[in-house]
């Protein structure tokens, strides 16, 4: 799961590109995320599929049906398989960040792609902990609800021209989110719940945050016109 901004439309007015940052181990890691946009990655920038780190993104997609297909051949969802693949998928999100990174290969499609591969692997971990019991159902419908809640806002923030960056609640939620799905399938049930709460404390402070920052960028400009 990957909090994503919002981007407002191009507006085509040919900036020159942003200066080369020092690749510092905060950057590298994904900490540092300060500066403006890769130019390759806005909307209006070119796909431009064939490159490292999408090649990582592929990869992640296409083992999405073998973590579900191997998760409902278990028993009850809990093995070292499904774990193993659910948290394969789960850290390809950084690695192909980092080989972004790296290899500077960035992308339009890596941008659109990396976001629906997270969201495709929560729903994917919440119908196998759903099917299995593996977690309580109000929780796991709550994360559901919010991952629909932010698909709309993205939408909304598109169709308004909002900029809404990514939050550091909504980074801080990633991490929990996902340990809270993947421990279950560990069989530590206890632990995977106790993140899951934290995860979706974090997530909905986020989506909280995305609001206001919408509604008051919304309420400036109207006051401007």
């Amino acid at each position: 799961m990957a909090d994503t901004p919002v981007e407002p439309p191009k507006d085509g007015g040919g900036d020159a590109p942003p200066p080369r940052q020092k690749l510092t181990f905060k950057r590298l890691s994904g900490l540092d995320r300060s500066g403006p946009p890769q130019p390759a990655t806005v909307a209006g920038a070119p796909l431009n599929p064939w490159t490292i780190p999408n090649a990582i993104g592929f990869v992640r997609l296409a083992l999405i049906p073998v973590f579900l297909v191997v998760a409902f051949s278990s028993d009850d969802g809990v093995g070292a398989a499904p774990a193993i693949l659910f948290a394969v998928i789960g850290w390809g999100d950084y690695a192909d960040g980092i080989a972004a990174r790296v290899t500077r290969q960035y992308s339009r499609l890596g941008a659109l792609m990396d976001p629906i591969t997270d969201r495709l692997l929560v729903i994917s971990g919440v119908v196998v902990c759903w099917n299995f019991e593996l977690l309580p159902r109000w929780a796991l419908a709550l994360l559901v609800a919010r991952e629909v809640a932010m698909l709309g806002i993205a939408q909304w923030g598109l169709r308004h021209g909002i900029d809404l960056a990514i939050n550091w609640p909504g980074r801080l939620a990633v991490a929990p989110v996902m340990g809270g799905l993947f421990f279950p399938m560990c069989g530590l049930q206890t632990l995977g719940e106790v993140l899951l709460y934290v995860g979706l404390a974090l997530a909905l402070a986020a989506t909280a945050l995305y609001l206001r920052s919408g509604l008051a960028q919304l309420r400036a400009r109207e006051a401007e016109s």
